[in-house]
């Protein structure tokens, strides 16, 4: 059985949202951990709590950029690879920071790795490489894979590359393709958003689409226990894995315990008919929901529900946002 216990770990954005609770996780029972951020989206307050803690370094380094990450990787038992540019509307205005920063910056990664003869490899990908899943919940033997959005098509890429090299170069892999992952830290997402425009004007919402897209919300606590179960415990040379909830929340709910959580009533709600038959943008996946039978077989059960842990994540969001 793999484990991280008394290794080297290297995360690449590992200041992130995700990357962060994940290097909390791994803490508690590695050896050495390696940061890899160019803290474009992360943050070194979320990583404090370990400062002081001389296992712990950081590296302010840009993953699209191989030889800088190349001297990191010396040594490394394993490498969970979280750096990208996680926004799906960002290729309606640059199509190319998807390439760069998801497909060329896993290349960089396995590249960095094959040099240094690092063969494990966590990779997070997402529920958008399924496109408009006709299966739902929707399991991982599901196909053809048709993403519609650029950001998807980044992350389906970066999964071959991943499947090229396991095979070519006797590497080990697992790839987990995450629902909508939510809880502290986080800095976007329609928690979040709901969060800034109801701190603007507290009597009315503004909700992109028609609100009716549906979707599985998972805590990112959950999450990270499941990528660290995964990595432990899967036998095959590439692993792929969905991590999610068996339930689903639409936008209204979400809105609703938003405006619950924050203590307001008698909030308008104000949809925009958003667009592609209400969708809130242009591949925006509309209804999303994940069959986590295989991860569950592992051991793993999340502790929230969908619902659960939107929940939650309001509560600590309103918390941390100024």
């Amino acid at each position: 059985m793999r484990s991280v216990e008394g290794k080297k770990v290297v995360v690449t954005g590992g200041a992130g949202f995700i990357g962060s609770h994940l290097v909390d996780r791994v803490m508690k029972e590695a050896e050495e951990v390696w940061v890899l951020d160019n803290l474009s989206g992360g943050s070194e307050e979320f990583l404090e709590r370990w400062y002081g803690d001389d296992r712990l370094h950081l590296a302010r380094v840009d993953v699209t950029k191989m030889e800088s990450i190349l001297p990191y990787m010396k040594s490394a038992d394993v490498v969970f690879h979280l750096a990208a540019n996680p926004d799906v509307r960002t290729a309606a205005e640059n199509t190319y920071a998807h390439v760069e920063q998801n497909i060329l910056a896993t290349y960089n990664v396995l590249e960095a790795m094959r040099f240094q003869d690092v063969t494990d490899i966590v990779f997070t990908s997402t529920s958008t490489v399924y496109g408009e899943a006709a299966v739902l919940p929707t399991p991982e033997d599901y196909g053809p894979l048709k993403p519609i959005s650029v950001y998807g098509a980044s992350k389906l890429a970066s999964e071959a590359l991943i499947s090229s090299y396991v095979s070519t170069f006797d590497m080990r892999g697992v790839i987990y393709r995450f629902a909508n992952v939510v809880g502290s830290r986080g800095t976007h997402g329609v928690i979040y958003d709901f969060i800034k425009k109801l701190r603007k004007d507290p009597n009315q919402l503004e909700i992109l689409g028609d609100g009716k897209q549906r979707k599985s919300y998972v805590h990112v606590k959950d999450c990270v226990e499941a990528m660290v179960m995964g990595y432990q415990m899967t036998e095959d040379e590439l692993g792929i894995y969905n991590i999610g909830t068996e339930q689903s929340t639409d936008v209204i709910t979400i809105a609703d315990i938003v405006t619950e959580v924050m203590g307001l009533g008698g909030v308008r709600y104000r949809t925009t008919g958003g667009v592609d038959g209400g969708r809130g943008w242009k591949g925006d996946v509309k209804v999303m929901s994940l069959d986590v039978k295989a991860i569950m077989g592992l051991g793993w059960e999340p502790r929230y529900t969908s619902d659960e842990a939107v929940r939650k994540t309001a509560e600590a969001l309103l918390k941390e946002i100024n």
